[in-house]
């Protein structure tokens, strides 16, 4: 009986390989029998034309009206100059009061344009968590949120991606440095400061903290989400880290997907994609306890990057310093050492 029972077993085995050769292909049956088949979720997120329906309609308004702001407050970053010849000379000449003025008449409407900036980054801020909040809510996976409500993981991701635009302007330091060593100085002479009315001490502090960051804006998302976490204490934390890793996985799959890349309208979609995937990695990488680079991570971190340098260098530069410098557990022993090769 036995003998009978394992020739059955082997000819059912056999019958079994046979019908995966035939209908799946090797390369599929080889990831089956080595369970390399990546459980993530494959759907096409339409960043260029997702509109809200019904349900989404109230969160949708309140984030459109921050992010209608955000091509203004990105021209007036770009359009920055500051005072840096101002300052100068008013350090080289410290007796020329003529120099002191108009060095303090040129930091104070910059300081007035820098606090605009850090309170769009408020707003951003609160935005997000809106976001959060409607795309981790029961009883919706992270997977069917993200399929059902595109246009609200479109708005996610215009945040991210509004965020990862590479600014880099040395002079809002340097403005703001002198801006509050001044006032300092002036509070100490008791001279009448109006601008204080604008930006007090509170408020300098504040902002000090920060444009002291190297991507201001990326900071404040990753405290605004990792504070969602915290203050909705019966949410559990794999609903935002799964909305986080749903929506990185879903990126790398439409841009290693020729089917899905022929489908964008615009080349700018691709470099969106990109930078929206590199967002949400950075966000899980400082929410989730083990980080994103870790064997546990429900991210493809190597095919992340893989995705990443098959594109042309003057594209993604920025975006693989992001993945190696504002991200919190690269440098962790669990990280494999692959992944750190790989970046660089």
């Amino acid at each position: 009986q036995n003998t009978i029972w394992k020739t059955c077993f082997c000819c059912d085995f056999y019958f079994f390989f046979f019908f995966l050769i035939r209908f799946a292909g090797m390369g599929n049956l080889l990831k089956v029998l080595t369970r390399e088949i990546e459980n993530y979720p494959h759907f096409f997120l339409d960043f260029e034309n997702a509109q809200p329906t019904d349900c989404e309609r109230e969160v949708w308004n309140q984030v459109n009206t921050v992010l209608q702001d955000s091509e203004s407050i990105l021209s007036g970053l770009q359009a920055y100059k500051g005072a840096g010849q101002e300052i100068r000379d008013a350090i080289q000449n410290p007796n020329d009061m003529l120099l002191q003025e108009r060095a303090w008449n040129s930091v104070c409407p910059l300081v007035i344009r820098l606090k605009k900036f850090y309170g769009f980054s408020l707003r951003l801020e609160k935005a997000l968590q809106g976001l959060l909040e409607s795309l981790t809510c029961p009883p919706y996976t992270p997977t069917q949120h993200l399929e059902k409500e595109q246009a609200l993981a479109k708005q996610f991701a215009e945040i991210l991606h509004f965020t990862l635009l590479p600014i880099l302007i040395p002079a809002i330091q340097n403005d703001f440095s002198y801006y509050r060593r001044t006032i300092s100085r002036n509070r100490i002479n008791n001279m009448n400061l109006d601008i204080e009315s604008e930006v007090n001490n509170e408020m300098a502090n504040r902002m000090s903290l920060f444009y002291a960051e190297a991507t201001p804006m990326l900071k404040t998302l990753s405290t605004a989400t990792t504070n969602f976490v915290t203050e909705n204490k019966t949410l559990p934390l794999e609903n935002t880290t799964d909305v986080l890793s749903t929506m990185a996985s879903v990126c790398k799959v439409m841009l290693e997907t020729p089917d899905y890349t022929s489908r964008f309208n615009s080349e700018d979609t691709l470099l969106f994609c990109m930078r929206v995937m590199v967002g949400v990695i950075i966000l899980y990488d400082h929410v989730h306890p083990n980080g994103a680079f870790n064997k546990s991570s429900k991210i493809d971190m190597k095919g992340c990057i893989k995705v990443l340098k098959e594109q042309p260098a003057d594209n993604v530069e920025g975006l693989l310093n992001a993945l190696k410098f504002t991200t919190k557990h690269l440098n962790d022993e669990s990280t494999p050492k692959n992944i750190r090769t790989m970046l660089q």
